[in-house]
């Protein structure tokens, strides 16, 4: 496994050299302009890259620090055209058809297994807890048939659904703050947060293998464990390269690189490893913070290029709850590391 190896010679090295980690800032476009999309999931299915986003809309909620304004209704999948123009398929689930869900349909992820696609998606339900369910169909753009009730052991936000080489596929999920992910520390979900300190263990994603039918988890929910270069683990005081939200899983020359979001400092950080279950050795940063509070992204190999899918608030001139999604290229460095991107646009008010 290419681990990036932290020592005097290394460092002595990098000292000497130009810094490729970093990119010269480019300037990224919105792929939609006649809707608010975030939380970009991309997928390459049947020969075609598809965006699996949240549909961001003005609501009418008064924000604050749990998102009770990110009141997304419904799910509309993109497809990218061979201009690499994006056409909007149409809306893929509404919240009016999950029974068992009440409101705010945030960031959904996407598995095809045999001929069926599985949607992924969290919800609040009737008692206002986050919950994750699943929707199938038998083509990628839908419409999306839910499942009466999420999936038992599943809770927060963010799934992420990953196949292995030996065709497991694993469900990566978890967001603090809003994402309630703090409220389950005891096993069981309790409507007081409950933080660590500074200088405790930082709360931990979450992962499941999925059951072979792909409604349910076959495993125990476990942590996913974050460490330093030293082995120990990220504490909840470390802002800078702890999880919050957003986790993502892809390969890259056999080693497996899990990426998320540290949240209120808003970096897309990424660990390797050597299992998709951990645990894994912060690395670094991909994607430096953008316009508005959220960083949330998805990574995909299409036509031979490495692409990263985010989003920002550009669009909407700052407005935190309205963003659009963007794509840049992403490159992987010989050494095992990757590029850092920096797509920060300055808005005129």
């Amino acid at each position: 496994m290419k681990l990036i190896k932290t020592s005097v010679l290394l460092a002595l090295i990098l000292a000497c050299q130009s810094k490729p980690e970093q990119n010269q800032k480019e300037t990224y476009s919105p792929l939609v302009t006649e809707m608010y999309t975030a939380d970009p999931s991309a997928h390459v299915f049947e020969g075609a890259l598809y965006i699996y986003p949240s549909h961001d809309i003005d609501g009418g909620v008064p924000e604050d620090d749990l998102g009770s304004h990110f009141a997304m209704r419904d799910y509309h999948v993109l497809k990218m055209n061979s201009d690499e123009t994006v056409q909007d398929m149409g809306k893929a689930l509404d919240l009016d058809d999950i029974p068992w869900a009440k409101k705010q349909l945030w960031a959904p992820d996407i598995a095809e297994k045999n001929g069926t696609y599985y949607f992924y998606f969290p919800a609040k339900d009737m008692d206002d807890i986050f919950r994750i369910g699943v929707a199938t169909a038998s083509t990628p753009i839908g419409p999306f048939t839910p499942e009466v009730q999420p999936i038992a052991g599943a809770y927060s936000i963010d799934p992420a659904v990953f196949k292995d080489q030996d065709g497991s596929y694993y469900m990566y999920f978890g967001g603090i703050w809003g994402g309630q992910l703090q409220r389950w520390e005891s096993g069981r979900y309790r409507p007081e947060d409950q933080y660590p300190n500074a200088d405790e263990k930082a709360i931990a994603p979450k992962v499941a293998k999925l059951s072979e039918d792909m409604f349910q988890f076959e495993s125990a929910v476990q942590d996913i464990q974050l460490l330093d270069a030293e082995g120990n683990p990220l504490l909840a005081g470390d802002n800078e390269r702890r999880f919050f939200e957003a986790a993502w899983m892809h390969t890259y020359q056999g080693t497996y690189y899990f990426s998320y979001s540290t949240g209120d400092t808003h970096n897309i950080a990424y660990a390797t490893g050597d299992s998709p279950l951990g645990p894994f050795t912060y690395q670094g940063v991909l994607l430096k913070p953008v316009l508005g509070w959220t960083n949330h992204h998805s990574i995909v190999e299409y036509n031979g290029q490495w692409f990263l899918f985010f989003h920002d608030s550009s669009l909407s001139k700052g407005v935190t709850h309205l963003r659009s999604i963007k794509k840049a290229k992403l490159v992987h460095l010989p050494d095992g590391r990757i590029q850092t991107i920096d797509a920060m646009v300055e808005v005129a008010q």
